[in-house]
């Protein structure tokens, strides 16, 4: 992740410009790495959480809700203690290290002035949060490293708190470009890692901008003009101070206001995106183990089908066995006969030598038959293993999309209603019926997306009315579309593109261009007896394509 030293400057200013001055008011422990002080500001309450977990290590301002336990832990009593009602008078960090000390002015028992520094290390799985005093001695921290765990660098309390060891790099504000350019061209190796090894603060998406086009000069200009971007590839992949170019086309790019909605927005997703893969894990593999067993039955029938292909040839033998009696006897091992459905021309016939001629030749029309009648079955087999792969993987395409525990809900049941998943263990009580989503497009049409394969059966074919406009993906699993008609306010080019695109981001070529997408009106869409949940047929239609975008997109506003 990009929470470099860079990074943690510009939200130290960030924190500082909002923080600075004003007094903690509460003070809770949401985790054992993690620390949430709330600030009495003029503005109201403000937020500021410090974590030192491996894999999310930071200190932002914070506007989301996080739960915290009912009985606050040793650490969280102390810190109540010692840093309730003080003031932040500073927050320090030096040079682009990883290390943030945040300097409270507080009042002893006594009522007396005392200085305490809460310092937050930002290192990966060595990330702390060390509360000292003013001499640096260690009150309190959230994790103890005693010499078992590092000989190098002790934190215990007691302890005289000590910096790790400086790194051998130069500031990019402070130090010359030149004299930069230089150490990096002495290294002899690529631009990327040079920026690596020499600048400090520096991560490795930044490191790769440098490899890719951008310049010490540009870096600076970025310092101070800084544009909160996070990086999308499906889920958040990473975030910067600035809109990186070395994805190009390949993710998609989400700015914000301040580095701390940033940061807000990255990990809450983060962590909501590994919840939902969590409760859906094993809906995942129940559905790619079910949509593998059906193509898997789709080619061995197709593998049987195409034996059956030359069933013709067998009633040829019988029918000319049968045409030449008079002149076959027993005990041949093959017949050599004039073929009447080919010119005459003459054709070899293996038969069983303890048969007559006319047993062979019943023989022939037996397997003919057989393979005729397995024929028949096997198309059947085939489109029925076909119809319940492409089911399949349209509730696939529903999971991947499915953000909310209501949704996999949803999904569970949609699947135990076709007989895909057992009822053991479902919850007897009934859940509330998922409504669809619903968006107003930029001319105040109302459009509704369905979230699931029975939702879209029952927006489609229940809630919309016959002229209603119907949208869905050309051959590819996805939403119904539905843009509810206004009397007397014909469908514009406009409502179309706008429902066409909504079709298209709610489907599995949601990442795709230039993308295929037929319409029509909700008369013309039928369902076919028997046929699988969001299943549908449809004529007299007409087709759209279009590739998304966020600015087009960003005119139709969802309503909650």
């Amino acid at each position: 992740m990009a929470f470099d030293g860079i990074f943690l400057h510009l939200i130290k200013n960030e924190i500082s410009s909002r923080l600075l001055g004003f007094r903690v008011d509460k003070i809770h422990q949401p985790s054992k790495e993690e620390i949430l002080f709330t600030f009495r500001t003029y503005e109201g309450s403000e937020k500021l959480l410090l974590s030192a977990k491996a894999d999310s290590s930071r200190i932002q301002l914070t506007s989301q809700f996080i739960e915290n336990p009912k009985k606050p832990p040793m650490l969280t009593m102390l810190l109540r203690k010692l840093l309730c009602g003080a003031k932040l008078v500073d927050i320090r960090q030096e040079g682009f290290e990883r290390i943030l000390t945040l300097v409270f002015d507080a009042r002893n028992d006594l009522g007396d002035p005392v200085e305490y520094r809460l310092i937050i290390e930002i290192m990966g799985k060595y990330s702390n949060i060390i509360l000292v005093d003013k001499k640096n001695k260690i009150i309190d921290c959230v994790k103890k490293i005693d010499e078992s765990k590092s000989s190098v660098r002790e934190i215990l309390p007691g302890l005289t708190y000590r910096l790790p060891p400086e790194q051998d790099k130069m500031n990019i504000l402070s130090d010359s470009i030149a004299d930069i350019e230089a150490r990096m061209k002495a290294l002899g190796t690529t631009r990327g890692k040079a920026a690596s090894k020499v600048i400090q603060g520096v991560s490795p998406i930044v490191a790769n901008e440098i490899e890719f086009d951008l310049s010490l000069s540009g870096l600076r200009e970025h310092i101070a003009n800084p544009v909160p971007t996070a990086v999308i590839l499906d889920k958040p992949k990473d975030f910067t101070y600035f809109m990186p170019h070395q994805y190009g086309d390949l993710c998609t790019y989400k700015v914000f206001d301040t580095l701390s909605e940033l940061v807000d927005y990255f990990y809450y997703e983060q962590v909501r995106i590994e919840r939902i893969r969590q409760r859906s894990n094993d809906l995942f593999h129940r559905l790619n183990t079910l949509k593998e067993r059906a193509v898997r039955k789709s080619v061995n029938r197709q593998r049987e089908l195409d034996e059956c292909a030359d069933k013709d040839r067998y009633k040829i033998y019988g029918d000319l066995i049968n045409a030449n009696l008079h002149r076959l006897e027993k005990g041949s091992m093959f017949y050599d006969l004039e073929n009447y459905y080919d010119e005459m021309k003459p054709v070899r016939i293996p038969v069983d030598p303890t048969l007559t001629p006319a047993q062979n030749a019943q023989r022939y029309y037996k397997t003919y038959r057989k393979k005729q009648i397995a024929q028949d079955k096997l198309l059947d087999f085939i489109a029925e293993a076909d119809s319940e792969a492409e089911y399949l993987d349209t509730v696939i395409d529903e999971l991947t999309r499915a953000t909310t525990d209501s949704e996999i809900s949803a999904i569970r049941d949609e699947l135990r209603s076709v007989g895909l998943v057992s009822n053991s263990g479902a919850k007897a009580s009934r859940q509330k019926k998922l409504s669809p989503r619903m968006f107003k497009s930029s001319e105040g049409f109302t459009i509704f997306v369905g979230r699931n394969n029975v939702q879209n059966d029952r927006l489609t074919l229940k809630t919309a009315k016959n002229y209603d406009l119907w949208f869905h993906v050309k051959d590819a699993p996805g939403s119904h579309v539905i843009v509810e008609a206004q009397k007397d306010k014909p469908f514009t080019d406009k409502v179309i593109r706008q429902a066409a695109m909504l079709a298209c981001v709610h489907s599995k070529a949601s990442m795709s261009s230039n993308v295929a997408v037929d319409y029509t009106i909700v008369k013309n869409v039928h369902k076919p007896n028997g046929a699988k949940p969001g299943m549908v047929i449809y004529d007299d239609y007409k087709t759209e394509y279009v590739t998304p975008n966020e600015e087009e997109l960003s005119e139709v506003i969802e309503v909650e």
